[in-house]
């Protein structure tokens, strides 16, 4: 009886088991699987300083490059004038360049202020969008600051760079080309 109740449990847990497997597939593995090169990039939306909202799933025909920073950050700090050079030299070409800064501004009376001011201070020209509540974190598996991928046309992940980065070396600059001309 005792051999019989075991051999029941673990037909039971079994089929749980091939349960969780069918509904993993069918809601979408991509969810739950690790983000990385290769990865379709996920879905995501933030507002812009002016309020508009940019959805990442709305850019599958743009090489897209997306920068996750703080103000607070130094890494990120020195990274963004080289930032703003890549903008300048392949944003005519394609590359939309997206800034996510995910500084906590609460208790600020005017969210969006010391971003503003940063970008001011910087000269910088492309699009910066406001993440206060870390949505992307998330959404991104973000494990530091600053984080960047790269996109392709077809919304996969072609590069996830952990730190900074000289986004102006030649170097760099011809691998995003490469996408940019495919």
């Amino acid at each position: 009886m005792a051999a019989e109740r075991g051999s029941w449990q673990w037909k039971v847990a079994a089929l749980a088991a091939a349960g969780v497997a069918v509904l993993f597939v069918v809601t979408g593995r991509d969810r739950y699987a690790p983000l990385d090169v290769g990865s379709r990039a996920p879905r995501y939306a933030a507002a812009t300083l002016a309020g508009d909202s940019i959805r990442i799933d709305e850019l599958d025909d743009r090489v897209v490059l997306i920068n996750i920073w703080a103000t607070w950050c130094p890494p990120c700090i020195r990274e963004m004038p080289a930032l703003q050079r890549l903008h300048e030299t392949l944003g005519p070409r394609g590359l939309r360049v997206l800034a996510v800064n995910v500084d906590n501004t609460a208790f600020a009376a005017d969210p969006g202020a010391l971003v503003r001011s940063f970008i001011l201070e910087y000269g910088l020209t492309f699009d910066v969008l406001l993440d206060p509540d870390n949505r992307i974190e998330t959404a991104f598996q973000v494990t530091g600051l600053p984080m960047t991928f790269v996109i392709d046309r077809r919304g996969r992940i072609r590069q996830r760079v952990m730190g900074a980065r000289e986004w102006d070396d030649p170097a760099v600059q011809a691998e995003i080309r490469s996408l940019l001309e495919n």
